[in-house]
């Protein structure tokens, strides 16, 4: 499929806190001279990060939610991504490194983004930019081949759509299927520089 959107001349790769911090390469994003800064999440971010995971739907008890949201934020497979304005988190993404395969091992290590969510207030502000270029970069940054997602046909697709992402033709149980193809030796050139 498709890769996404190189950092342009407005964006800086910064440093990462915490154990993030030991990629080999930097995947945290700042817009130069705007918002939003995009970091990992760390427990103290629940309460603004509360809202946007209820939002999201599917959360099996709201005490649970709270205990287990420090462990994933520090998760060594995990990454919990926050975008945030002047202390004030605009959005978040969550993603999950498979780690090696049983049958390929190391060569197609594949991570699954399970949620990218923009406060509806900051949406269409390139918050959802910001928060993906910081996955792809930790993506990257782990050795992966694969990092691959699937987005509603309602909001989800266009916006996919609109940050030069490609779906997948099939629609499956109203989902389309997005997959970042890193290529061999995690060297491929992210689009839209390669012309796909």
């Amino acid at each position: 499929m498709s890769s996404g959107c190189p950092p342009d001349e407005t964006t800086e790769l910064i440093r990462s806190p915490g154990h993030l911090a030991d990629a080999p390469i930097d995947f945290q994003v700042q817009h130069v001279g705007m918002p939003p800064t995009v970091r990992p999440l760390i427990a103290t971010d629940f309460p603004q990060a509360r809202p946007m995971l209820l939002d999201m739907r599917f959360v099996d008890d709201e005490t649970a939610l709270e205990q287990r949201f420090p462990a994933f934020c520090t998760h060594p497979d995990w990454a919990v991504l926050g975008a945030f304005e002047e202390g004030t988190l605009l959005g978040y993404a969550a993603a999950q490194d498979y780690g090696p395969h049983i049958r390929s091992g190391n060569s197609h290590l594949t991570a699954k983004l399970h949620d990218l969510y923009t406060a509806p207030e900051h949406r269409r502000k390139g918050v959802g930019r910001a928060l993906m270029r910081s996955m792809e970069a930790w993506g990257k940054a782990r050795g992966l081949r694969y990092l691959f997602w699937y987005a509603n046909l309602r909001e989800a697709t266009p916006a996919y759509i609109g940050m030069g992402y490609t779906a997948g033709e099939e629609v499956q149980e109203g989902f389309r299927f997005f997959e970042i193809d890193y290529g061999e030796a995690n060297t491929r050139i992210p689009h839209p520089l390669r012309g796909s």
